[in-house]
């Protein structure tokens, strides 16, 4: 009886594997896929990590810092939500800030960059949400500059919780 039973799960396992090939065969085709190695980084979200990673920039001096493709056409793109840079003094563990992530109506690959600072005097607090950064600015003590870039930085996995 447990042949039987090993002989059907084989048979259903092939079956899915035969529907599965035939599945992908049937979107557009993209080519065979492939592996590589590419820096991932995290940044903060509502109070969680998100991964992303780093492609294409619409700067040449900050497409040759990060080692990226550069593309004048994404700096063209309007009405993108904002990532966060801290720029100079910051509090440890300060990582980038989305102004938006995957399943909100305002996600986009594409970023509007916005560089932050600190204000002399203040104390750099580790900042992990757009809404803090408002409060922030309101009390004084950071600053914020549009350098008009855009990044194409695609979040790739959405972190739990806080």
């Amino acid at each position: 009886m447990s042949r039987k039973i090993a002989l059907a799960a084989a048979a259903a396992g092939a079956a899915c594997a035969v529907a599965a090939t035939a599945y992908a065969a049937s979107g557009p085709a993209m080519g065979p896929a492939a592996r590589i190695a590419r820096p991932a980084f995290h940044g903060y979200y509502d109070g969680h990590k998100d991964t992303y990673l780093n492609t294409d920039v619409s700067s040449k001096a900050e497409a040759k810092a990060m080692h990226i493709n550069y593309s004048a056409k994404i700096g063209t793109v309007k009405g993108l939500p904002e990532i966060y840079l801290v720029q100079g003094r910051a509090a440890p563990g300060q990582l980038a800030i989305f102004g938006s992530e995957p399943g909100e109506s305002t996600y986009s690959p594409l970023w509007d960059e916005t560089i932050l600072t600190w204000k002399a005097g203040a104390t750099p607090a580790l900042i992990t949400s757009d809404t803090q950064i408002d409060k922030i600015e309101k009390a004084g003590k950071l600053s914020e500059r549009d350098p008009h870039v855009v990044l194409n930085c695609p979040i790739i996995k959405v972190g739990k919780g806080g």
